[in-house]
């Protein structure tokens, strides 16, 4: 019931922006920017990234309200935005970091300690609480960005297939297989029996 409403006043402010209220946009904005920043966090793992996330999310959202399909849920239709500016900004994360790592590689040829591994505490690590959260924050930094957007919309979201793919413009396939590798990572980090096959 509380979901029908809530989907009910997004409708509402959806049309009184369309007539011209301003005001009516800001009112979207409250309502959503906690959920939206929440699912920015989980899947980028870092606040000012998340944050960054948000702003963008809510820009595109604002320049495309006129096309949005009013028989779509507005909560879904921000969250699938939100989902593609987080996406966005773990390719480009992964780009720098694939840089970095060449620069560094061809810096530290001849240092003997180069492929030592850090104990610096990931993002992942610092914001979870129990064994179990935390192992998932290490399984989650070893995905690659489809992966760990997957993941994050399947599990803590409770997105469906065909929304995922959309989100992540994906096809069913490529959806279920982006979901399996993830789980599977999960596993080998949680211990589970890997032979188990992993429900997407």
């Amino acid at each position: 019931m509380e979901r029908m409403e809530a989907s009910d006043a997004d409708a509402d402010a959806v049309a009184r922006f369309r007539l011209g209220d301003e005001g009516a946009f800001r009112t979207l904005v409250e309502r959503h920017s906690r959920a939206v920043f929440r699912l920015a966090y989980r899947m980028t793992g870092n606040e000012q990234d998340a944050e960054d996330v948000v702003q963008e999310a809510f820009l595109r959202a604002y320049r495309n309200l006129s096309r949005f399909e009013d028989r779509a849920r507005f909560a879904s239709w921000l969250h699938r935005i939100a989902a593609n500016c987080a996406y966005d900004v773990l390719r480009a994360r992964a780009r720098r970091d694939e840089q970095d790592q060449r620069r560094a590689n061809e810096e530290n040829e001849e240092d003997p300690m180069a492929d030592v591994a850090s104990t610096d505490p990931t993002p992942d690590r610092l914001v979870a609480s129990g064994e179990v959260r935390r192992k998932v924050g290490v399984a989650m930094a070893r995905m690659s960005a489809v992966e760990k957007s997957a993941f994050a919309l399947r599990h803590f979201e409770g997105f469906s297939i065909d929304e995922i793919g959309r989100a992540l413009d994906l096809d069913t396939s490529a959806t279920k297989h982006s979901i399996f590798r993830a789980v599977r990572k999960v596993r080998d980090v949680l211990g589970v029996d890997p032979t188990l096959r992993p429900t997407a």
